[in-house]
């Protein structure tokens, strides 16, 4: 689930970076006047959601494969 969320927000991070007026030209609305506020409010929240999941499926990863997660130490 970690991974797939993550691949998912680390995806719009990139798309929101990129082309920073999609969701006018997809939604055809313009929340935030055309100011680009939205636009970075969903950059940085899809960042800390992809850092979030990258974390908790390494976690999940050590969890489940102990012997693994110690052996390149």
């Amino acid at each position: 689930m970690e991974t797939a969320l993550g691949a998912v927000s680390g995806l719009l991070f990139l798309v929101t970076l990129i082309w920073r007026d999609w969701i006018e030209l997809v939604f055809g609305v313009e929340p935030d006047a055309g100011s680009g506020a939205v636009e970075w409010l969903i950059v940085a929240v899809a960042a800390l959601v992809t850092v979030l999941c990258v974390l908790g499926a390494r976690a999940e990863w050590r969890r489940t494969h102990p012997a693994t997660a110690h052996a390149s130490r």
